[in-house]
């Protein structure tokens, strides 16, 4: 068996070793020629999985280590008989903590954050732990999500919260609940102009180019055209803390992702049950109890002061 995967999802290479020849190359790498003896393939946002780059393969299994899967043309897989997973759910704490570090940024203040209101877009994995940490945080907080019929109406959100938070996956107008640019000059136009916008979900779902015609503040980890993204909007006055998609990127994350993904994947080619061992890894997180302040202060100073290098800053983030 031969599997290709990213060389940033970490910690599968040594389980499946013993079953596999496995191949471990940059995403930009993952092209038709590579994959055309392969039989799995792992896989981050990155890499588009779709006909052009799977036609021809052997590939019958594709597993990404996201929670969003708008890169698989999930369509054609099923046609094709691929079988693909993500892995909701795996590090929607990261998500959390990462919302909470950019809360504790901007409203510095206990007396603000308790006559503050948050708004939460998707109440799913993330956007549940969200609402419980604002609410021990002091804050109001009103919830939004039409699929689950929960919550209040978008409207309601825009006029009366302090900050909006979007935590949907992003869907187009085929679907019957579209998120692309579901933070539009309409949406926008209702807010508050005060309201802080936070993007930790997907790129795409808010406008960026009209967010930065409309002056109101925001924190921005998931962008338009990445690794091209808004050089404006970054540098923007308005644009409280930038980063560069890492919102989800912690310890326990990768682990929970990655397990996640052996779990499918040996179900699919029945293989006997693969656990990552975390006592045998050798990762230093990079951030533990105090020396966490101001983690994302500094992430947004380096982005800030190179949006050009979105990528390599992301590929030389360390794990907190």
């Amino acid at each position: 068996m031969r599997i290709v995967a990213d060389k940033y999802i970490p910690f599968i290479a040594e389980s499946l070793a013993p079953y596999a020849t496995f191949l471990s190359v940059e995403p930009e790498e993952i092209t038709p020629q590579l994959l055309q003896d392969a039989d799995a393939l792992f896989i981050r946002t990155r890499t588009k999985v779709n006909q052009d780059l799977l036609e021809g393969t052997n590939i019958q299994f594709v597993a990404t280590a996201t929670i969003g899967y708008d890169h698989i043309d999930t369509e054609y897989c099923q046609r094709a008989g691929v079988e693909w997973i993500s892995c909701p759910g795996c590090n929607a704490q990261a998500v959390c903590d990462y919302i909470e570090a950019t809360i504790d940024s901007v409203a510095t203040s206990k007396p603000l954050l308790s006559h503050s209101t948050l708004g939460v877009v998707g109440y799913g994995h993330i956007g549940t732990l969200v609402a419980q940490m604002a609410a021990r945080k002091g804050l109001d907080v009103l919830v939004n999500d039409p699929p689950k019929k929960i919550g209040v109406s978008l409207d309601e959100i825009a006029e009366k919260c302090d900050f909006i938070t979007f935590h949907t996956p992003l869907t187009f107008a085929s679907n019957p609940y579209p998120t692309y640019h579901l933070c539009d000059a309409a949406f926008l136009s209702r807010c508050k102009k005060e309201a802080v916008i936070i993007n930790a979900a997907r790129g795409g779902i808010v406008d960026e180019s009209t967010l930065l015609e409309s002056g109101h503040r925001c924190v921005i980890d998931c962008w338009e055209n990445e690794p091209n993204i808004n050089k404006g909007l970054v540098r923007s006055q308005n644009t409280i803390l930038a980063s560069y998609h890492i919102a989800g990127y912690s310890w326990e994350g990768k682990i929970n992702a990655s397990q996640m993904c052996l779990d499918a994947f040996c179900k699919h080619f029945h293989l006997p049950a693969l656990v990552i061992e975390k006592k045998s890894l050798s990762l230093q997180p990079e951030m533990i109890g105090d020396s966490a302040k101001g983690w994302l202060e500094r992430v947004s100073k380096q982005l800030k002061a190179q949006p050009e290098a979105f990528e390599q800053l992301r590929k030389q983030y360390k794990l907190r």
